[in-house]
């Protein structure tokens, strides 16, 4: 039971102030037209109050547009209203206003103590990667062969797939211009040229970035967030050692044979359009295609496939231990490692692109 009086300027208040009293009581206060006029609340009355009761008290104070004084305060009634009081905790500062070109030079600052991070995680799975060649020590066992068939073996039905309908489509779309001059033999050099040159390499980079890139950042972002990482380093286990290296290793094997594998299902899509279209024998398709291709293709596109794996293992490592927050950081880290693979993948490619010029 609540009551309230205003006498000589001053609220008093009587009884329990608590969440079961309030709204009443509030209802009746707010109507009082001389409650402006009021200079001191008393809670010489007051018997019982809790954390609302001390919240409408600062309320009433607030409305009134004054600094007025709490008297009359036993003992529990001052502790609990010194605890929940809000009155006396000090105000939020707005955020300062960001300007366009602290904007900008933050951006790169950041840009540039990420490029500085990435370095020196490549050093650490580089070195460890080395040293992994000869001393498995730090390593879980069967981790290499584990990855390998993540990685390598499970990629090849989509790999295989996307490759034969991008050999296909080239071939069709080429194969009715070659046609009205005569020249349907030269389909063979150009799907030879550009599964090997570019697009093995490339699709298969960007297959790899979207589905072993996602899985490597998502990975290592969930063991950082569930402490798996910290966990790690209390047992004096290198996190790059047991958990990038193996990756490492694996894409480095993987990579270059899912590239072969694109190259001779993109040409065998090709194979058909030439057999089944331009009427070309089998012999002379093929013949055509290891005569137009050298071994300096072959070389640089087993280089490619080789620093696009690194590059997508590299990439995915990083934004994986930089993930902050929960199950939202894990998402974003993921997201935000596909998304640069696929870009340093093709950049690197635009990059290898020169070498054919040479």
């Amino acid at each position: 039971m609540l009551e309230y009086k205003i006498e000589d300027k001053a609220l008093f208040l009587i009884g329990s102030l608590n969440k079961e009293t309030i709204p009443e009581i509030y209802e009746k206060i707010s109507k009082e037209k001389s409650l402006s006029e009021i200079d001191k609340i008393s809670l010489e009355g007051l018997e019982q109050i809790d954390s609302a009761g001390v919240a409408l008290l600062d309320e009433l104070i607030i409305a009134s547009g004054k600094d007025l004084p709490l008297i009359g305060m036993s003992q529990i009634i001052k502790d609990t209203v010194t605890v929940f009081e809000s009155r006396s905790l000090p105000e939020s500062s707005k955020p300062r206003k960001i300007y366009m070109f602290e904007a900008v030079g933050d951006k790169i600052v950041k840009f540039f103590n990420e490029i500085f991070e990435m370095l020196v995680l490549t050093t650490d799975i580089v070195y460890w990667s080395v040293i992994g060649l000869w001393n498995r020590k730090g390593q879980r066992k069967g981790s290499f062969t584990q990855q390998g068939v993540l990685i390598g073996v499970d990629a090849l039905p989509i790999v295989a797939l996307l490759s034969f309908i991008i050999g296909f489509i080239i071939s069709l779309q080429s194969a009715s211009q070659l046609k009205q001059f005569g020249a349907n033999i030269f389909l063979a050099n150009l799907i030879a040229i550009s599964m090997v040159r570019e697009l093995g390499p490339l699709v298969t980079a960007i297959i790899v970035a979207g589905r072993s890139g996602s899985a490597i950042a998502s990975e290592i972002a969930t063991m950082k967030v569930t402490e798996e990482i910290d966990a790690l380093k209390m047992m004096a286990l290198n996190p790059i050692r047991y958990v990038v290296v193996p990756k490492f290793h694996a894409v480095t094997i993987c990579m270059p044979l899912l590239v072969l594998f694109s190259i001779m299902v993109g040409v065998f899509g090709g194979l058909l359009i030439g057999v089944y279209y331009l009427d070309l024998s089998l012999v002379s398709f093929l013949n055509s295609c290891l005569q137009v291709t050298a071994l300096k293709d072959i070389v640089i596109s087993m280089a490619k496939s080789t620093v696009f794996a690194w590059q997508i293992v590299i990439v995915g490592s990083h934004y994986g231990f930089q993930v902050t927050g929960g199950a939202e950081g894990v998402g974003k880290a993921t997201t935000t490692a596909v998304v640069i693979s696929i870009f340093s993948v093709i950049v690197m490619d635009a990059a290898f692109s020169l070498l054919y010029m040479i």
